[in-house]
This record gives structure tokens, sequence and C-alpha cells, in this order.
């Protein structure tokens, strides 16, 4: 059974719901090497340990959320589980060290940048093979993103987006669904290539929904925005296990993925941060429109052999049906 953690970024906010920058005070008073501070001084990080049952991650996810709620609570704030702020944000403070370098390069790109994510990191230690499984999940990214839209404001105002973390991501260069690599090697070359353009900072800052992680033996899914709730961040993590358990599989009986058009594949990411699983999707296999709530029942079938084989199909099919009758994160923000 393939491990799994993952990393919930906040944002620390007053009773109004407006930002605070008090990150270093919540990661002081928290005391946890599993709380730290993010880009922006109202955002911090919550990261659980190695799980291998959906039981063991709800637990610690709920025990993050806590210690960091207790913390904020010292200081008259509380973190706020969305995306994106629902309320403007003060003017961010220059950056420190990795901070300041890409407040420099990025300038008004990251000037109102406090997108908050659900990072899902899978076991996988062997590289050349973590690559070939992320050319198998690719066109289902985007699928993940629509059961997991939860910024529909910014600034104040509705968007009119399900996910404008989304479309704040994609002003980035290196984001979106991840190309088609050979090998490891090659997926090394793309990343330097970049940095070397000038146009990221360093490998670690790829906004690649899918990427090989720097720092773990894993694949890191950055696709999600932070889960309105834990059973949301808990069927991430069993989805994106499933992906990739049934992208082995598919390796072990020799079938190799197709590249995908990198036109339809951002065409899909758009749709999904536009409409989440209320509107049209787009099919990254076939190029064609279909609705997001098709996309995302074509997605169950494709996993549901690794879900049942991990002991997570009943778990992930409560979660997905919870979702369809409460709506998306997106919707219940709205709502």
């Amino acid at each position: 059974m393939s491990t799994m953690g993952v990393e919930e970024e906040f944002v620390l906010v007053d009773a109004h719901r407006v930002p605070v920058p008090i990150a270093d005070k919540v990661c002081h008073t928290a005391g946890s090497p599993a709380v730290r501070r993010e880009l922006r001084d109202t955002q911090i990080e919550v990261a659980t340990g190695i799980c291998r049952t959906a039981a063991e991650l709800e637990d610690q996810l709920t025990t993050g959320r806590e210690l960091v709620t207790r913390a904020a609570a010292e200081h008259g704030a509380m973190p706020m589980a969305t995306g994106t702020p629902a309320e403007p944000s003060p003017p961010p403070g220059r950056g420190r060290g990795r901070g300041r370098a890409i407040d420099d390069r990025f300038r008004a790109v990251v000037t109102d940048y406090e997108a908050c994510g659900c990072h899902v990191h899978i076991g996988l230690e062997d590289r050349d093979t973590a690559v070939a499984v992320v050319n198998h999940v690719a066109p289902w990214l985007p699928t993940l993103l629509a059961l997991s839209v939860n910024s529909p404001f910014h600034a104040g105002h509705d968007t009119g987006y399900a996910s404008w973390r989304m479309v704040q991501q994609s002003r980035f260069p290196g984001s979106g669904i991840p190309p088609w690599f050979a090998d490891f090697a090659a997926y090394e070359r793309a990343v330097d290539r970049l940095v070397d353009c000038g146009v990221l900072i360093d490998a670690d800052m790829s906004f690649w929904l899918l990427r090989l992680s720097t720092k773990f033996p894993t694949v890191e899914f950055r696709t999600a925005d932070t889960a309105s709730t834990v059973g949301e961040a808990v069927l991430q993590a069993l989805l994106s296990r499933a992906l990739v358990h049934r992208a082995l599989s598919d390796l072990a009986a020799g079938r190799e993925a197709a590249p995908c058009d990198p036109q339809v594949a951002a065409a899909a990411v758009w749709a999904a941060a536009r409409h989440g699983l209320t509107g049209p999707g787009v099919d990254v296999r076939l190029g064609t429109p279909k609705p997001a709530e098709v996309l995302v029942a074509e997605l169950l079938v494709h996993l549901r052999p690794a879900l049942a084989d991990q002991g997570d199909w009943a778990t992930v099919h409560e979660l997905v049906e919870w979702l369809h009758h409460h709506g998306t994160g997106a919707e219940r923000q709205r709502a």
C-alpha cells in the first residue's frame, strides 16, 4: 500500500475574515515543525506525517487543524480553509530570503498572491517510474481540480470562477498540466531549462499540477485548492493514491501514456477552474467537451479497482456523494 501525506495551506484571518500578517507568531505559538509559514505573512501551512490509511490521515489532518486553530486563537485570529481570501488583504510586506527573490522576479504577479492549496504526496521512490506515472495521471488532473474548487472570491469580490487560485497560479511560467517526459533525465532537463531561462527561481518552484518532489521520494499533487473540510482533503489524497496505483498497473501491463495536447490540457484546467462541478468540462484524452459530473463518474470507474485494492472505495464513494449533495467549497462559500 502506497504511503501518503498532505500539506494544507490556510489564510490567517481576524473575526471579519480580513487576512492578518501573523504567520511567524502563530508558528512560534504552535511550536511544531509541522506548522510553517508560507509565501505571505498571512499564510500558514500544516503538514501531516506519512500515512497508510484513510483513518490515519483523517486523524492527522484533524489534529493539525486543531493545533493551528488554537495557536491562531492566541493572537485573536483563525485559519480560514479557502484557496483565496474572501476579503481584501493589507498590502504585503517585502518578502525575506527566497520570498524576496520571488517578489523581485515576478513583481505584480505575486503582489496579491495569497493562494492556498492542498498538496498530496504519494510515496514512489524510483524517479523514472515516477515520471511515467505522471504521464499517465496527467489527463485526470482537471477533474481533481473540479472536485476541489474552493476559491471564488478575490479582494472582496466574486470572481465568477470556482477556483480563482488556479487562475492566479496560471500566470506563472511552468504551470498547468505537466508535459510528457520520456524519463527522469528529460524531466530534470526541462525544469533546469526553466530555471536557466530565468522564469523560475529554482527547481522547487515548478507550478505544474503534478510533479516530483525535490525533498521527498514522492510524486506531489499540487492540483487542489485548500479543502474546506477534512473529508475533502482525505478525498483528494485517496484519489491521488489510486491514480498512482492505477498508473503503476498500466505500466506493469505495458501500457504507456499518450502525450496530452497542451492547448486541450490548458482548456481543461481553465474549464475546471471556471465551473468546478456545475458546468462543462473538457476530456483531455479525447479533446472534447464533457460535463464535469460525467468526468467525475468516469474517474471513479477508472479508479474503482485501485480503490478497492487499497480498501478505499467505500470511503471515496461516500465523500463524492457528499460533495454532490452539499456542493463544492466554492458553492458553499457563495451560499
